[in-house]
């Protein structure tokens, strides 16, 4: 945390530089207000770097439009109608919104859009204290009505307005203060954290794309356990991500199965951790996250007390990618990070057969193909799976895995292991077997597959052979 004036430096050092100075510069010309507003002020204080300049001024978006234009190398308007304008200045972008002080429709709380002339209203508006400070330019004025200065001090969350207004003008509100715990490292003053458990049920009125939306930026971040535990605690995972709290499992006393609900938060941790290290993914990977956060829900639906007492969670890996296709279909995730998350839940627990006997290379070459595109991702969330106390079985596992990449990579430089095909293609089978394109020809490229997985390479000659050997018999 930086001192009050060392933050202020620092804004004035950014201040300083040719987009802020030019743009200051603009607005004072033109005789309007202009303020740096929320994240990059907050963040001076935080010692952060940030990559968002926004601003805030008594100006109309058609004021600020005239003004931006001829210092800007472009500018738009698609935020127009909340009175935001974009522009890029000097290289970086920034935007520009006037001051508002809207109102909500308490129905699909959606803002009714009020323009404000008061900085300290607009700012009152805002979600957060610490979001709710500005910078006046080119005075270089901190302007912080609601004490979002002591706030970030004392490392506290908490709304300008009462939490009830603030979170009832817009339930989003709530999995922001989540994500900002885990971001910023905070916790919520006592009033936030009632109103938050409070008004979780209001969370449903908001649509899943911005849920969605939330949810992701929250993974992304370096630490989202805190965000996680708080989401299960407050009650809005149960509403958003019922699967989550689902996890915490009754754990007998005799300890037959780990605390699934821990286990997984250690995973997600643990495969941030692989995730960085490894340096083989652009980080940070949403993908593996959620995979890791929902590689273990189908647990509850599969759990059983054997005889002995020990329990078991039998096919759990293919009924968690069913149930986590259905929840991330429900939060309106793409169909490709849905897709690549099922496969790596389905997946996830195969590698723990190796440890048992040493694979053939058929088995290894098959663990290639069905991974993918995701085996990287299917690396990290393997090894990030193993949270055992116990060092010794740990150590075993690690070094299983270390000799099956050490063995994919041999096999890879070998055999082109990441382009497996049959030795002949479609083509090439109909003109071997004198036949049309249909179902024969995809039956036949399917076992020529078999074979190359269980032999590897075979080329044309014996490819042919067993080709026309297999059509001979498959026609008597």
């Amino acid at each position: 945390m930086q001192s009050v004036a060392a933050a202020l430096a620092r804004l004035g050092d950014l201040a300083a530089s040719p987009t802020v100075s030019r743009l200051a510069n603009a607005f004072a010309a033109a005789g309007h207000e202009l303020a740096l507003v929320g994240g990059p002020v907050r963040d001076a204080f935080l010692d952060r770097e940030t990559n968002d300049l926004d601003f805030t001024t008594d100006a109309t978006p058609d004021q600020i439009l005239a003004i931006v234009k001829p210092i800007s190398d472009a500018h738009w308007d698609i935020g127009r109608a909340f009175g935001t304008i974009g522009a890029k200045i000097a290289g970086e972008t920034v935007e520009v919104t006037t001051y508002r002080t809207d109102s909500y429709d308490k129905t699909t709380r959606k803002p009714d859009v009020v323009f404000g002339t008061s900085l300290d209203e607009d700012l009152l508006r805002r979600d957060f204290t610490v979001n709710a400070m500005a910078l006046r330019l080119p005075q270089l004025t901190l302007v912080d009505p609601s004490g979002g200065v002591d706030d970030l001090l004392a490392k506290v969350l908490r709304t300008p307005s009462s939490p009830e207004i603030s979170f009832g003008d817009d339930p989003l509100r709530m999995m922001r203060a989540v994500r900002f715990t885990a971001v910023l490292g905070f916790s919520l003053d006592a009033a936030t954290g009632e109103a938050l458990a409070q008004m979780a049920e209001s969370i449903r009125m908001i649509s899943a794309e911005r849920v969605c939306e939330e949810l992701s930026k929250l993974l992304r971040s370096a630490t989202p356990r805190a965000g996680l535990e708080l989401m299960v605690e407050c009650g809005l995972a149960a509403l958003v991500l019922p699967e989550l709290p689902a996890l915490r499992l009754e754990v007998d006393e005799h300890h037959h199965h780990k605390d699934v609900y821990q286990h997984t938060l250690t995973v997600v941790e643990q495969a941030i951790d692989y995730e960085i290290s490894r340096g083989n993914l652009d980080s940070p990977d949403l993908i593996v996250r959620l995979a890791a956060l929902f590689h273990d829900v189908g647990k509850p639906a599969t759990r059983r007390l054997e005889p002995g007492g020990v329990v078991s969670f039998y096919h759990h890996d293919m009924v968690g990618a069913k149930l986590a296709r259905k929840r991330l279909r429900a939060l309106r995730f793409d169909n490709d990070t849905i897709n690549a998350v099922a496969v790596l839940i389905e997946l996830h627990l195969r590698f723990f057969g190796y440890t048992e006997g040493t694979w053939t290379d058929s088995a290894v070459r098959r663990y290639v193909r069905d991974a993918g595109d995701q085996l990287e991702r299917l690396h990290i969330l393997t090894r990030a799976d193993v949270t055992t106390r116990n060092r010794r079985k740990a150590d075993r596992l690690g070094f299983a895995y270390d000799d099956l990449e050490r063995r994919i990579a041999e096999l890879a430089e070998k055999e082109q292991l990441d382009a497996v095909r049959p030795d002949l293609d479609g083509e090439a089978i109909m003109g071997i077997l004198g036949i049309s394109p249909g179902r024969d020809v995809g039956e036949a490229y399917r076992y020529l597959l078999e074979q190359r997985l269980d032999d590897g390479p075979l080329g044309v000659e014996e490819a042919t052979r067993r080709l026309q050997a297999w059509w001979a018999g498959r026609e008597v």
